[in-house]
C-alpha cells in the first residue's frame, strides 16, 4: 500500500487541524504533517525529501505574495505546491499557475470539494477552482515566467532589494559575502531581463499582485 505523504503550511493552527482531519481522517494511506512557517517546512523536507503535495498559504509571518512559492518551486521543484487560501481574486489565481502552483483551493469549499482537489494534484493534474477561468497570456506572464527562474538565494536577494537594503546589509541578512550578492544581483538582472536595480525591484512587486490586504475582508480574514 503507496504512503502519501502530504504537509500543510498555515500559520493557523486550528485551520491546519482542520485540514489535516478532513485530509487524513479514516484514510491509512494519507500522512499529513503541519508545519506553521516555511522554515519548519524547510526542516521537514531536508529531512526527508519524500512528499507528495504541499498545500500552502499564500499569506503567512515573513512571507510576501507569492514569494513563498517561488522560494518552494526554486528550492523543491519535484515536489507539487498547490495554493490553499482565502483569496479568490482572478489575478492572484492565474499568477498563482504562471508561479508554478499545481493547484488552487479556496478556504471556502467543503471536505468533499478538498479531497476532489487534492487527488487532482496528486494524480499529475493541474486543479483549478470551480468558475475560474484562468484565460491567456497578458503584459505580466512573460515577468511571471522569468521570476519562475530564480533560485531561491536569488528569491531571497530580490525581496531585500525590494525592502530597500544595500549589498553591505543583504550580506549580512544571509550570511555571504557582498561579492556574492554583486553576482547574485547581477543574475537577477540578466534573469528578468532588466537594467537596473531599480526595474528589479518593480519586477518584485509584482510578486505581490494582488494587493492581498486589500483584499482581506473587514474582519481581518487572511489569506
Amino acid at each position: 500500500m503507496t504512503r502519501r505523504r502530504i504537509i500543510i503550511v498555515d500559520d493557523h493552527p486550528l485551520f491546519r487541524a482542520a485540514l489535516r482531519q478532513t485530509l487524513a481522517g479514516g484514510d491509512a494511506t494519507v500522512s499529513v504533517e503541519e508545519a506553521g512557517d516555511l522554515n519548519s517546512l524547510s526542516q521537514a523536507l531536508d529531512a526527508d525529501r519524500d512528499c507528495d503535495l504541499v498545500l500552502l498559504d499564500l499569506n503567512m509571518p515573513g512571507v510576501r505574495g507569492f514569494s513563498g512559492l517561488l522560494l518552494l518551486r526554486a528550492q523543491y521543484p519535484d515536489i507539487p505546491v498547490m495554493i490553499i487560501s482565502a483569496v479568490e481574486d482572478a489575478t492572484v489565481i492565474r499568477r498563482a499557475f504562471e508561479l508554478g502552483a499545481a493547484g488552487y483551493l479556496h478556504k471556502s469549499v467543503g471536505p468533499t470539494e478538498i479531497r476532489r482537489a487534492i487527488e487532482t494534484v496528486l494524480s499529475g493534474e493541474v486543479f483549478v477552482p470551480v468558475g475560474t477561468t484562468l484565460g491567456g497570456e497578458d503584459d505580466h506572464t512573460a515577468l511571471m515566467k522569468r521570476l519562475s527562474t530564480l533560485t531561491p538565494q536569488q528569491v531571497r536577494v530580490l525581496m531585500m532589494l525590494s525592502d530597500g537594503l544595500m549589498n553591505k546589509q543583504i550580506a549580512y541578512e544571509l550570511n555571504i559575502s557582498e561579492a556574492t550578492v554583486k553576482a547574485h544581483v547581477s543574475a537577477i538582472l540578466q534573469k528578468l531581463d532588466v537594467d537596473s536595480r531599480t526595474q528589479a525591484v518593480i519586477a518584485a512587486s509584482r510578486i505581490e499582485e494582488g494587493q492581498f490586504e486589500a483584499l482581506f475582508s473587514p474582519s481581518g480574514d487572511k489569506a
